[in-house]
């Protein structure tokens, strides 16, 4: 039995997209979650969507309890993760509005738990294969989708997880280019590494909303740019999840 766990990002916090949802309050070993879980369904498929910074937007990347998050996923049944996240282009092909579907990440932060496991047992070491993070399975769908419903989209693309809140200064934005990143965000690795410890196919579909600062002809990112842009192409991801999450098998 398919269920999807929606993590919503920046911009999409709360969307309406679910019908009849059920709010759902979690605890788990490691503290609560972002949020309350909404239950329901999309295109007839069960559903649970998290607001990986609370309803509000109030908690700090740095503070977010992603193993919480995980963790209370898995917990209420989700077989797969859909993750949304606003993201800092790094390259000038990848246009604000447009779409990436990661399939790599560079995680450059420096104060997040990223494991489930704080001690192994003896003999029992448990180290997580990474080589490719984000689900192919899922990867594939939201390509075919995006190219079904016209999207302007990245089939591939490496993004940066810095610490923040602050972003980028020119010199880390010019040497994250030089490193092989194409889009800069506060988020992805951690959920991404979690989810592969739990053994839950994850995949993350990335707007570009900015071109973080290392462009000179254009404005250095801003928090409210970032907003405006999200808001004015929120539908362009709304619209790939309710058609791809009928197709996961």
């Amino acid at each position: 039995m398919v269920k999807i766990g929606i993590i919503g990002g920046s911009g999409l916090d709360d969307p309406e997209i679910i019908k009849d949802p059920k709010k759902v309050e979690m605890q788990t070993p490691y503290g609560k979650p972002s949020s309350l879980i909404k239950e329901g369904k999309i295109e007839g498929v069960d559903v649970a969507l998290m607001a990986r910074h609370g309803r509000k937007h109030i908690i700090p990347p740095t503070q977010v309890n992603f193993r919480a998050n995980i963790y209370a996923l898995k917990q209420i049944g989700c077989t797969h993760i859909l993750a949304t996240t606003a993201c800092g282009s790094l390259r000038e092909e990848i246009q604000r509005g447009d779409l990436v579907i990661l399939d790599q990440f560079i995680d450059f932060t420096r104060h997040r738990k990223v494991t489930f496991h704080e001690e192994f047992e003896p003999e029992k070491a448990t180290h997580t294969p990474m080589a490719e993070p984000f689900s192919e399975e899922l990867r594939k769908i939201l390509i075919d989708v995006c190219r079904e419903l016209k999207l302007a989209h990245h089939e591939r693309g490496t993004v940066i997880t810095i610490e923040g809140p602050r972003f980028s200064t020119k010199a880390e934005s010019k040497m994250f280019r030089i490193w092989g990143a194409d889009v800069i965000n506060m988020s992805v690795a951690p959920e991404a590494i979690l989810a592969n410890e739990m053994g839950i196919p994850y995949a993350a579909i990335a707007m570009s909303t900015d071109y973080d600062c290392w462009k000179e002809d254009e404005e250095p990112v801003s928090w409210d740019e970032i907003l405006k842009i999200f808001s004015q192409n929120v539908e362009k991801v709304t619209n790939l999840l309710t058609h791809a999450i009928k197709k996961v098998k």
